[in-house]
């Protein structure tokens, strides 16, 4: 069935609100080994990257208690509502970052603010997963849903992509004093801008029709009315998001780290390798999508799991003793086509597991439980690792971790057959 104007208007605004979302969110990681002295004592490199590592996490703790509130919020209210009220919230935390002062000027109270504008900004993101994902997917048609919605990755990582572009054109024009001084906080101030601009945009989005057709005296959402209708469909989605998180942060935002405190590329090479990485790995998400369309979305998820179970080992082992730019970009696009075929249709499977009524908080918290747990921490547990003097732990627990979601994605129906997303 064709797109008609319409949904592709509204899919390609929901998309473009996504991809600023996620710079915001992603702001902080691209930049973390360059303001990380501004917020926290004066010590070694690894000290204060496990310092900024654990604000991270503590970010992705507050996504459960965002999925839950904006996820019943978007389920009650509309997608769209709940969209706009996300993007809110992190303009409200990155305008936070760009101007608290430094840990010399404010003492103890520098990292204090950074945590709790990183915590406003976990609620956000975890509200926009839920929206977005239910959005796009209840725009698309039955027909190419895995295609449509696997923008949601295409502009998550453009996000990703523009945090690395900023950062390394800032890096390019700044002296590295400028940059540790003030220059990062620009990033921060941009993703503010954007993010106000985008709201204004999301208020004027169409509301899907799904919806739109919900009897006014539906069930209400909530976590008891989810658990009791849903149980299994609740563990399965946490599980399978905590393997696909953990990969998704190990393989992109923890990667950047990796080959600057382990492989030992400068900051600059680093971030122009992951760059390059990246690029592929957005424009490979509509390509797994339309496989999923053709051949379902389960021979796509045991791809990953099995695969991914396969070579993280090898790929972290490899890239730990090398020194030539182009063979680590070779190596890192395994892992990263690996995972495309689980991030290009991983909202969709959980959107189609539930029914409209309660179809946001469903995909949003278990996600947002699975995906604190292993995602968000996944750096802090790698830096552990190393710090340990045992780093290569960290890529069997990879490997655990992923291994665990491939059991679940066997005992997951196909939704190209089952889905619950009713076509209009």
């Amino acid at each position: 069935m064709a797109l008609d104007a319409k949904r592709l208007k509204s899919i390609i605004g929901g998309s473009a609100g996504n991809l600023v979302e996620w710079y915001d969110w992603y702001a902080y990681s691209s930049l973390s080994l360059v303001f990380a002295a501004t917020f926290f004592p004066k010590g070694d490199l690894t000290a204060q990257m496990l310092g900024t590592a654990a604000v991270f996490a503590v970010g992705f703790l507050m996504r459960p208690i965002g999925a839950y509130v904006m996820g019943r919020y978007a389920d009650t209210h509309g997608r769209k509502a709940g969209l706009a009220l996300s993007v809110g919230l992190m303009c409200a935390g990155s305008l936070m970052i760009a101007f608290v002062p430094s840990h010399d000027t404010i003492g103890i109270a520098a990292p204090a603010i950074l945590l709790i504008a990183r915590m406003i900004q976990g609620l956000s993101v975890g509200g926009e997963y839920g929206a977005s994902a239910t959005y796009l997917s209840e725009m698309a048609t039955r027909d190419r849903r895995g295609f449509w919605s696997s923008f949601q990755y295409v502009t998550l990582i453009g996000g990703q992509l523009t945090a690395l572009a900023v950062a390394a054109i800032l890096q390019a024009t700044l002296s590295k004093t400028q940059m540790a001084d003030w220059g990062w906080r620009i990033a921060f101030l941009i993703g503010a801008v954007l993010a106000l601009v985008v709201y204004i945009l999301r208020r004027r989005l169409a509301e899907t029709e799904a919806f739109g057709k919900l009897d006014p005296n539906r069930p209400k959402s909530g976590l008891l009315a989810l658990w009791k209708a849903h149980p299994r469909e609740f563990v399965l989605v946490a599980v399978i998001s905590a393997g696909g998180s953990c990969a998704f942060y190990a393989y992109t935002t923890y990667m950047k780290t990796f080959l600057t405190n382990t492989s030992g590329f400068a900051v600059q090479t680093g971030t122009f390798i992951m760059t390059a990485a990246l690029i592929v790995y957005m424009l490979a998400q509509p390509v797994f999508g339309l496989l999923a369309d053709w051949l379902g979305r389960k021979p796509m998820l045991l791809l990953f799991g099995f695969g991914g179970m396969i070579v993280s080992v090898p790929v972290f082992t490899i890239l730990a003793t090398t020194r030539d730019p182009v063979i680590a970009f070779a190596i890192i696009l395994v892992p990263l086509m690996l995972l495309s075929a689980y991030t290009s249709i991983s909202a969709l499977v959980k959107a189609e597991l539930f029914p409209a009524h309660i179809r946001a908080l469903g995909v949003a918290l278990p996600y947002a439980i699975g995906n604190a747990a292993f995602g968000g921490s996944a750096e802090y547990v790698a830096l552990w690792f190393k710090q340990g003097g045992i780093e290569s732990g960290f890529y069997w627990y990879v490997t655990a971790v992923v291994g665990a979601a491939t059991i679940a994605f066997l005992m997951l129906p196909e939704t190209k057959r089952t889905s619950l997303i009713e076509e209009d």
